[in-house]
């Protein structure tokens, strides 16, 4: 029935100025990731300027993400700007490390510069049912992170069930993330329309009991303009408009800005633009 569901709301036709408006939300809410062993302060400075101006007359993206050590590249290239800097954290991403190491990393992060911190969970502790384990070192992460956005990554893919993700929203939520959020990207399984919902009605179910508001954050897989509308949809019918928002929603991606800029150029006049007016990651 959960896939039933997601199915039926990610498949919604939307057209014309609906879908122009959805692309300028997707890209609004988008943190464009760099997370490669290969990643230079070039790169990094490359990546800040197509996030401050993705084309003429497109808004800024939400954020830039990066590791820890090019956090203070970002701060320098989006000086000035409305775009954030987040940093992955908690030993990105195996999440396996000792607790005191990735505090530090995230305490080190946020004192550089960082805006928000993407911490991922110990899923060999949940999956043997240290539970408790879990819940306290968001908290300690929470507690580390200051006035910084906190976002969950649950790494849905390793966690086995619908049943697990739910019950890993659930912790994550409780123990105060800002945001849950669905991978690393790292793995084959990511985000799926399934996953996406199950995690939306953790937060819906949170916000109903206790009126605080949990943002939701996509990773992993969302490369073309039709997903990425899909997911908008889904969040809409799910959480209602107020998460359409970069205070409550983001997509994680780095190619999917593309795909965005050029079907808004086709919805703007009628045709694609060639090649050489996007500029590909």
């Amino acid at each position: 029935m959960l896939e039933a569901r997601a199915t039926v709301l990610t498949k919604r036709s939307i057209k014309t100025s609906a879908k122009l408006a959805g692309i300028d939300i997707a890209i609004a809410c988008m943190d464009l990731t760099t997370l490669e062993g290969k990643d230079s302060p070039g790169k990094v400075r490359s990546i800040c300027a197509r996030a401050i101006s993705p084309a003429p007359g497109v808004r800024s993206v939400a954020a830039v993400c990066v590791y820890p050590t090019l956090v203070p590249e970002c701060v320098r290239a989006l000086v000035g700007s409305s775009v954030l800097v987040a940093s992955v954290a908690t030993a990105f991403p195996s999440g396996l490390s000792p607790l005191d190491v990735k505090l530090r990393e995230t305490r080190e992060a946020v004192a550089v510069g960082a805006d928000e911190i993407d911490m991922v969970i110990d899923r060999g502790a949940f999956l043997a049912g240290r539970e408790s384990d879990v819940f306290d070192e968001i908290v300690a992460v929470k507690e580390a992170c200051g006035k910084a956005t906190l976002k969950v990554i649950l790494e849905v893919g390793e966690l086995g069930s619908y049943v697990a993700i739910r019950r890993a929203s659930d912790i994550a939520i409780e123990a105060g993330a800002d945001f849950i959020k669905t991978s690393t990207g790292k793995i084959g399984i990511s985000t799926t329309p399934g996953i996406a919902l199950l995690m939306s009605e953790a937060i819906r179910d949170h916000y109903r009991a206790t009126g605080r508001v949990v943002g939701l954050k996509l990773a992993g897989g969302i490369k073309t303009t039709k997903s990425a509308l899909g997911y908008l949809s889904l969040v809409k019918e799910t959480l209602g408009d107020a998460w359409l928002h970069p205070d409550r929603f983001r997509i994680g991606a780095s190619s999917l800005l593309d795909d965005l800029l050029m079907q808004r150029e086709k919805e703007l006049t009628g045709s694609y633009s060639g090649p050489a007016y996007v500029a590909m990651a």
